[in-house]
C-alpha cells in the first residue's frame, strides 16, 4: 500500500516539474467530444501555471490555472456531431496539440466479462457472425473506441495507459462486442460519430465498484487493499473497491452521454434484494462521480445459464428477477432482455455467441428514449395480471405491442398448485368478448394441475422461452408466487 501511494506521489510531483503540459490517455489523438456540451478537458502543469486551451471550431480560448499539485480543468463547448477532423491546442508556455478529434456522442461501455468480451471472441467463445462483422466495418469509420485497461488499485487512479482506436477491419475485433453492435446501429441511425469508452472487467460483482464511502456505509465487504486480497486470494476479479479505483476511475472526468451496462454473473446468489439495493447504489454514485445529472443507464440481463451446476435451479433467476426489480427503481434505466438469445446448447456457455442483437437492443432502447426515434418500439412485454377459473389460468401481458406470437406452440410457461410443485403448461391463445372489444390472454392449464394458484415463464436457470410481442422481443421472465 505505502509503495503505491509513493509512486502517485511521485507521479504527480513529476507532472509539476514538466514545462510541457501532460493531459490524460482518454484526451488525445483520435478522440470524441460528446457534442454540443460543455465538455471537460484536464490533465497537469507546473503548479501555479496558467494553461490556455484553444479550438479549432472557435475563436474563444478559455484558461485554468493549476493547483497546488499540479491539477487542471477547463470546460469547453463542442459543435454539432460532424465527421470534419478537429484540433485542441494546450499551451502553457510549450504548446501541445492533439488532432483527428470529432464531435459525436459517447457512451460508457461498464460490466463484467459479457461486456468485456470483444467482436473477435474469448478463447472457447466465438462471437457470431464475425467475418461479416470484419467485413462490413469499412463502413463504420465514424466509430471510435477506447478501452481502459482492467487494472486494480489501492487507491483511485486518475489516468491509465490507453488510446482511441478507430474502427477498421484490421481494429474492429478488439472491440466490446456489445459495444460495437450498439454503435453500429447507433451509427446507421444517427450517421454522427459515435464513442465508446470501454471501462470493465470479467467476473466483477457489482461491488467491485463502488467506492470505500459506499461499501464502508452500506455492505460488509472490507474496505483495506490486504484485506479485500485475503478474502478473494482465488478469485481477484471479485475484489471490491480496486477494480473501480483502477478501472472505472479514470474515466469520471469525461464527459458523456450515458451508460450501458452488463453484469450480474457474480452476484447469483446474493439474498434479497441485496443485488437490485447496490445496483441503483452504484447507479447513484456513477451519476453523481460524472457530475452530469441523470444520464441514461440501460442494462442487459443476465443470459440463461446452468448456475449451480443445475439447469433447473433458480439462483439466476432470482438473479434476473433482482434486475428487473432495480429497473424500477433507478430513474431514467431501461432493461434489455435477452432470454432468447442463447442457444440449447450453451447451458454451459457464460458467454453467449448472440452478441449482435444484444448491442442492437440497447441501441433500440437509446434511439427511442433519447434520440427521437418514437416508432421503434424497444420494449420487452412484462407480466400484467391474471384470473384463476376453474383449473386454468389466464393471463395479461403489458408492452405486447398488440401482439403475444407465436400463434402455436407456446413454450416457457409452468404452473402449481397449493403444493407448490410446477409442470409445464399447455399454453394457447384466449379471447373474449368484454366490454366493447376482445379481451385476448394466454391460457394456461397441466393435466397434473387441478387447481393452479400460481405461474412461472422461464424462472429458472436455464430455460428458453419462445413468447414474443410485436417488436419481436422476448417476455422477460417472471413468477407470480414468491416461494
Amino acid at each position: 500500500m505505502k509503495k503505491i501511494l509513493a509512486i502517485t506521489a511521485l507521479t504527480v510531483l513529476a507532472f509539476g516539474s514538466q514545462a510541457k503540459v501532460k493531459l490524460p490517455h482518454l484526451i488525445g489523438d483520435n478522440m470524441v467530444l460528446q457534442q454540443q456540451t460543455d465538455a471537460r478537458l484536464w490533465g497537469w502543469a507546473k503548479p501555479g501555471k496558467t494553461v490556455k486551451v484553444t479550438t479549432s471550431w472557435s475563436s474563444e480560448a478559455v484558461t485554468a490555472k493549476a493547483d497546488k499539485n499540479g491539477e487542471w480543468l477547463v470546460k469547453v463547448k463542442t459543435p454539432k456531431a460532424s465527421y470534419t477532423p478537429l484540433s485542441i491546442t494546450f499551451d502553457d508556455g510549450d504548446k501541445l496539440t492533439i488532432s483527428n478529434v470529432l464531435s459525436g456522442e459517447v457512451w460508457v461501455c461498464a460490466g463484467q466479462s459479457n461486456m468485456e468480451m470483444p467482436v473477435k471472441g474469448f478463447w472457447m467463445c466465438p462471437v457470431k457472425d464475425y467475418n461479416q462483422v470484419v467485413i462490413d466495418a469499412k463502413n463504420h469509420k465514424g466509430v471510435r473506441s477506447i478501452k481502459i485497461p482492467s487494472v486494480m488499485a489501492a487507491t483511485p487512479q486518475n489516468d491509465a495507459q490507453c488510446e482511441w482506436r478507430e474502427c477498421t477491419p484490421k481494429t474492429v475485433g478488439d472491440f466490446s462486442a456489445t459495444g460495437y453492435f450498439f454503435a453500429r446501429t447507433m451509427h446507421q441511425a444517427l450517421d454522427i460519430p459515435i464513442a465508446l469508452i470501454e471501462a470493465n472487467k470479467g467476473g466483477s460483482r457489482v461491488e467491485s465498484w463502488l467506492t470505500k464511502e459506499n461499501l464502508e456505509k452500506y455492505t460488509n465487504d472490507p474496505t483495506d487493499s490486504v484485506e479485500i486480497c485475503k478474502k478473494w486470494a482465488q478469485y481477484d476479479y471479485h475484489r471490491s473497491l480496486l477494480w473501480g479505483n483502477g478501472t472505472f476511475n479514470p474515466i469520471l472526468n469525461y464527459t458523456v452521454k450515458g451508460i450501458l451496462f452488463y453484469q450480474g454473473c457474480s452476484n447469483v446468489g446474493d439474498p434479497g434484494d441485496q443485488y437490485s439495493q447496490r445496483l441503483k447504489l452504484l447507479v447513484d454514485q456513477w451519476r453523481s462521480q460524472f457530475g452530469l445529472g441523470e444520464i441514461p443507464f440501460y442494462f442487459v440481463q443476465i443470459a440463461p445459464y446452468r448456475y449451480d451446476d443445475d439447469n433447473n435451479a433458480t439462483s439466476g433467476a432470482l438473479l434476473r428477477e433482482q434486475q428487473f426489480k432495480a429497473q424500477q427503481i433507478i430513474p431514467n434505466s431501461s432493461l434489455i432482455c435477452i432470454n432468447d438469445l442463447v442457444y440449447p446448447y450453451e447451458y454451459s456457455q457464460i458467454h453467449p455467441a448472440q452478441k449482435q442483437q444484444v448491442g442492437e437492443r440497447l441501441a433500440y432502447t437509446a434511439l427511442a428514449r433519447d434520440y427521437g426515434f418514437e416508432g421503434i418500439l424497444y420494449q420487452s412485454s412484462t407480466f400484467k395480471d391474471m384470473n384463476i377459473k376453474g383449473d386454468a389460468i389466464y393471463i395479461h401481458l403489458d408492452n405486447n405491442y398488440h401482439t403475444d406470437a407465436p400463434f402455436e406452440d407456446i413454450q416457457g410457461f409452468e404452473i402449481a398448485g397449493d403444493d407448490k410443485v410446477f409442470y409445464p403448461a399447455q399454453a394457447q391463445h384466449f379471447w373474449q368478448p368484454g366490454g366493447g372489444y376482445w379481451d385476448e390472454a394466454i391460457k394456461l392449464s397441466s393435466p397434473q394441475v387441478k387447481k393452479p394458484v400460481a405461474v412461472r415463464y422461464c424462472f429458472k436457470n436455464f430455460q428458453i422461452g419462445n413468447v414474443k410481442n410485436g417488436a419481436n422481443l422476448p417476455l422477460f421472465p417472471f413468477r407470480t408466487d414468491n416461494w
